[in-house]
């Protein structure tokens, strides 16, 4: 699947904006302590990085978490998070070292078709890339297996075509409004499960 930038200019997915606010004190913070550990080496920060949000905030429905953080800030704070969240987080922890990270989507079902969801997911691309890369940072569980890996992708969940699944092309440089509104307008996590978009 070809990518499809949907600002042309790079560093559009640079930036900090309300819900990928990595100019927050926590997020840089956070940003710096892993830089240094991988001694400011791109590839092993961005890794690190997605493995640090991957395994250590949990994703709320593996939890039972009921809180619902939408700000990268707040989910590095709160240890808590859906996917579009944790994407958030891993974004904002990527540009705060100046690598491009962009937010896609999917569009998940059950295994017979049923209970559309759009799921949230990261793209990043190196300095000196010229490509992008789509990883998931969801959290993997039994039968979830999601690897920081540039040359294939291995994400939380391959689409399923024939049950009407879809891989969503285009990069954001800011979250879908159908994923920020439902996060923003939602009490607790049973609230967010009723307002979680159905497509884009």
């Amino acid at each position: 699947m070809e990518l499809i930038q949907e600002q042309p200019d790079l560093a559009a997915y640079l930036a900090a904006d309300e819900a990928v606010d990595h100019d927050h004190p926590l997020v840089r913070e956070t940003a710096d302590a892993l830089w240094a550990a991988t001694d400011g080496d791109a590839y092993a920060y961005a890794k690190v990085a997605f493995e640090f949000v991957r395994d250590t905030v949990p994703h709320s429905a593996d939890s039972g978490d009921m809180r619902v953080a939408w700000r990268a800030s707040d989910v590095l704070s709160t240890r808590n998070g859906i996917c579009y969240a944790k994407s958030h987080a891993f974004a904002a922890l990527l540009r705060a070292q100046g690598i491009p990270a962009a937010l896609c989507y999917q569009r998940l079902t059950d295994d017979d078709g049923s209970n559309a969801a759009v799921h949230g997911l990261v793209a990043l691309r190196l300095p000196g890339g010229e490509s992008w890369a789509r990883v998931d940072p969801r959290g993997n569980k039994p039968g979830v297996d999601a690897q920081f890996t540039l040359d294939r992708e291995q994400l939380a969940f391959p689409v399923r075509p024939e049950l009407g699944e879809i891989d969503y092309p285009e990069l954001y440089a800011a979250p879908h409004l159908a994923a920020l509104k439902a996060l923003q307008e939602s009490a607790d996590r049973p609230e967010l499960w009723r307002k979680l978009p159905t497509a884009l």
